[in-house]
C-alpha cells in the first residue's frame, strides 16, 4: 500500500530547510535524488566527498502511517513493512556522508522572558525575570504566563508560569515545562541554526556603511558572473546643473555664494527674509511688514527694489557657473486709493523710496515701496538657469496702512518648449479642493488657461475693501468648496449708475469671465459637449432705477457618475445668479452710507438614490411533445 511520506532534509552549514513531497516509496528515489542534484549543482561540484568542509546532511522520514518505520544506515534508507520491503536509496554515484546526531535545541525557552524590560532591575509581576528574587513574594500576578518556542518545529517546550500562596500569605511563583506537539502538517523537527527560521534583518543604510553598501550591490548588480573576476566600479552620477529643491545660490557682495532669498511668512503673518527659493518649487507668498514710516521710508531694505532686483544668480551649482542677473520687464505704479498705472522702462530705472511730508500734521506718505514682486526663471533641460525676469508693483503707503502687506511670487518656465502641459483637477471625476476647469468656447474647441489656479475665480475680499478702488484679490473656485466673499460700495460714489454698475459687475465676475465649465476633472478641451455651458440668471428690476449688482451667486450641481464602489464627481449644470438693486440703494442701505457687495459659490448635490438592480425571476418554458401522453390521452 502506498504510503504518503514527507521527507525533512536539514542542512547544517546553509541557513535554510528544505521539504521535499513524495506519493509513494518509488516517487521517493526520484524525489531525493532531484534534491540531491539541485544540492551538488549549488556546491559547484559533482559528489559531496569532492567538495572539501562537506555539509553534513541529515534525513528523517515521518510517517503518518503505522507500519512505516524509519531506519538509516551509511548507504541508504529503508521503510519495512509487515507485508514487504521497499527500499529508499539515492543514487549509487553519489552516496551520503556519515552524520552524528543532531545537536539540542538552540533557543532555552526558560531563558525567554518578554516582559523583562529593565536591565539588572526587576520587572514588577514579571515572574520570568531572572532580577526577582526576593521581589518574588509580593507580586500578585503574572504578566506573561505562557512562553513558547519556536512554533515552527514539530515539538516544542512550553513554560507556565503561576502564583501560588504560602502558609505565610506571601506569593510563590511555580514554573513547569511541558512538550507541546505542533499540529501542523508541514514542521521541523529538529534545527541547529537559530538564523534560519526567520528572515534575516536588512542592514540599515547609515553615514558610515552607505559606501561599503553601495559597492557591494553595485558589484552584485554589474559584476561578472565568474567567480574572480575583476569588477569596475561604478561612480555615482552627478549633475552640474540644478536639481529639484536645490537651494537656487547667488553671489554675495564678498565674492562668496548665497541663496536666493524669497520672503515668505514665518511663525506669524510677518515677513521673514530668510526663505530660500529652490529650484522647480513654485511659490506665492504674503506676509506682513510692520515699520516707523518716518524712520523706515528710506533706510528698510525690505521696501527698496533693489533689494530683489540686484542679487545676481549663478547658473548652475559647478565652479564654472555663470551669473544671471535679473532683468526687470513690468513695473506698476500704485497710488493711494489703488489706482494702478504702467511704468515705461527705459534704461536703468531706479525707483528708490521717497518720503513726502505734508503740512497736515501725521499725513506723510511714502511712495515707491514694493507692494508685489513677481520672478519668472527660464531654464534649460540640463538644469542650468538661462534668465531671470522680475515684474513689480510699487505703491505708496501711509500711516492708515501700516503694518503693509507684501506678496512674492516665483514660477519656473523651460526653455524651447511650445507645448504647454495643461493641469487636470480629478481623473476624470474632480476631487475635492482642486479648481474648477473652465474655458471660452472657439471654432476649435474650449480655451483655458495653463495656470493652476484656473480661470474660474470668485473675488476675495473683506469688509474694509472697497468695490471700486484695488487692488481685488481673487481665489479660484475649488470644487466641493463653498465660498462667501465681498467687497463695500460707498453711496455718495453711486452718482453715475452706468459706470458703477459695469465696474462692479466687472470686480464680481473678474477678467475673462468663463462660458463653459468641465464637466470632469480630466475633460479634454477639443470634445466641446464634455464641457457644460454657464447659465445665467439676472433678476429683473424695477423700471426708472438704478440697476446695481449687489450680489453674484453660482450654483454648481453635480452628481456621482459610475460604479458604487469608485463613484465620480461629474459636474451636470453651473448657474450664475446676479441680484440687482429693485428700490432705491438709500432705503436698501437702511440709512447707512455703505453697502455690502457680496459673491458666493455653493455645491449642490443631485445624485440620485442608488437603486438595487435584481435580475428578473426566471420563467420555466418547457414544452412537451404532443404524444407525450399517448395513448392515455
Amino acid at each position: 500500500m502506498d504510503a504518503f511520506v514527507w521527507v525533512l532534509i536539514t542542512l547544517y552549514t546553509w541557513p535554510f530547510v528544505e521539504f521535499s513531497v513524495a506519493q509513494n516509496t518509488d516517487d521517493f528515489n526520484s524525489t531525493f535524488a532531484r534534491a540531491n542534484e539541485s544540492v551538488i549543482d549549488l556546491l559547484g561540484r559533482q559528489n559531496f566527498t569532492d567538495y572539501e568542509n562537506s555539509t553534513t546532511l541529515d534525513v528523517e522520514i515521518v510517517s503518518t502511517a503505522s507500519n512505516v518505520v524509519s531506519t538509516r544506515d551509511g548507504t541508504g534508507f529503508s521503510t519495512p513493512s509487515t507485508t514487504e520491503s521497499t527500499p529508499l536509496s539515492m543514487s549509487p554515484q553519489v552516496p551520503l556522508p556519515l552524520s552524528g546526531s543532531l545537536p539540542p535545541s538552540v533557543t532555552d525557552v526558560s531563558r525567554i522572558c518578554p516582559c523583562d524590560q529593565l536591565k539588572d532591575q526587576c520587572d514588577p509581576n514579571c515572574c520570568c525575570d531572572p532580577d526577582c528574587r526576593q521581589e518574588l513574594a509580593l507580586f500578585t500576578s503574572c504578566t506573561v504566563k505562557t512562553v513558547r518556542g519556536e512554533p515552527k518545529l514539530c515539538g516544542q517546550d512550553v513554560v507556565t508560569y503561576t502564583i501560588s500562596e504560602t502558609i505565610d500569605g506571601y506569593a510563590q511563583v511555580q514554573r513547569s515545562v511541558q512538550q507541546e506537539v505542533n499540529l501542523d502538517v508541514f514542521c521541523i523537527q529538529s534545527t541547529n541554526y537559530e538564523a534560519g527560521l526567520s528572515l534575516a534583518a536588512p542592514e540599515v543604510p547609515t553615514a558610515g556603511n552607505f559606501d561599503g553598501l553601495y559597492k557591494h550591490f553595485v558589484q552584485f548588480l554589474f559584476g561578472s558572473a565568474n567567480n574572480g573576476a575583476t569588477t569596475s566600479t561604478v561612480e555615482p552620477l552627478t549633475s552640474p546643473g540644478y536639481l529639484y529643491g536645490d537651494v537656487i545660490e547667488t553671489e554675495e557682495e564678498s565674492r562668496g555664494r548665497g541663496f536666493f532669498r524669497l520672503p515668505a511668512p514665518s511663525v506669524t503673518a510677518h515677513c521673514s527674509d530668510l526663505n530660500p527659493a529652490a529650484f522647480l518649487r513654485e511659490q506665492s507668498n504674503r506676509c506682513m511688514r510692520s515699520l516707523v514710516l518716518e524712520r523706515d521710508c528710506t533706510t528698510l531694505q525690505a521696501l527698496n527694489m533693489h533689494s530683489y532686483t540686484d542679487p545676481r544668480l549663478l547658473s548652475k551649482k559647478s565652479e564654472d557657473a555663470r551669473f544671471v542677473a535679473v532683468e526687470v520687464t513690468s513695473i506698476v505704479l500704485q497710488s493711494l486709493e489703488g489706482t494702478q498705472t504702467q511704468l515705461n522702462i527705459t534704461g536703468d530705472l531706479s525707483l528708490d523710496p521717497l518720503l513726502l511730508n505734508s503740512v497736515a500734521p501725521d499725513s506723510a506718505v511714502c511712495i515707491n515701496v514694493v507692494l508685489q514682486v513677481g520672478y519668472t526663471v527660464t531654464y534649460s533641460e540640463a538644469g542650468d538657469i538661462v534668465n531671470v525676469n522680475a515684474s513689480l508693483v510699487l505703491g505708496a503707503i501711509d500711516r492708515n496702512m501700516v503694518p503693509m502687506e507684501q506678496e512674492f511670487q516665483i514660477e519656473f518656465v523651460q526653455q524651447n518648449v511650445d507645448q504647454v502641459a495643461l493641469h487636470s483637477s480629478g481623473n476624470p471625476g474632480y476631487v475635492v479642493g482642486l479648481p474648477l476647469l473652465a474655458g471660452s468656447k472657439t471654432a476649435d474647441g474650449i480655451v483655458h488657461s495653463a495656470d493652476s489656479r484656473g480661470d474660474f475665480t470668485l473675488l476675495h475680499g473683506s469688509k474694509l475693501s472697497n468695490c471700486l478702488r484695488g487692488p481685488h484679490h481673487r481665489s479660484p473656485v475649488l470644487f466641493g468648496v463653498d465660498m462667501v466673499s465681498g467687497c463695500t460700495l460707498r453711496l455718495d460714489e453711486t452718482a453715475n449708475c452706468s459706470v458703477v454698475s459695469e465696474v462692479v459687475l466687472g470686480v464680481l465676475r473678474g477678467q475673462s469671465f468663463p462660458q463653459y465649465v468641465a464637466s470632469f476633472g480630466n475633460s479634454p478641451s477639443q470634445n466641446p459637449m464634455d464641457w457644460v455651458p454657464i447659465r445665467n440668471q439676472t433678476k429683473p428690476t424695477e423700471a426708472q432705477s438704478c440697476s446695481i449688482p449687489l450680489s453674484l451667486h453660482l450654483e454648481v450641481q453635480w452628481t456621482q457618475y459610475g460604479s458604487l464602489v469608485n463613484p465620480q464627481a461629474q459636474i451636470v449644470s453651473v448657474v450664475e445668479v446676479i441680484h440687482t438693486n429693485t428700490s432705491n440703494l438709500a432705503l436698501l442701505s437702511g440709512g447707512s452710507r455703505v453697502m455690502s457687495v457680496t459673491s458666493s459659490v455653493t455645491f449642490v448635490p443631485v445624485s440620485a438614490a442608488a437603486r438595487p438592480g435584481f435580475k428578473a425571476s426566471p420563467t420555466i418554458d418547457a414544452k412537451l411533445p404532443y404524444d407525450f401522453f399517448f395513448p392515455f390521452v
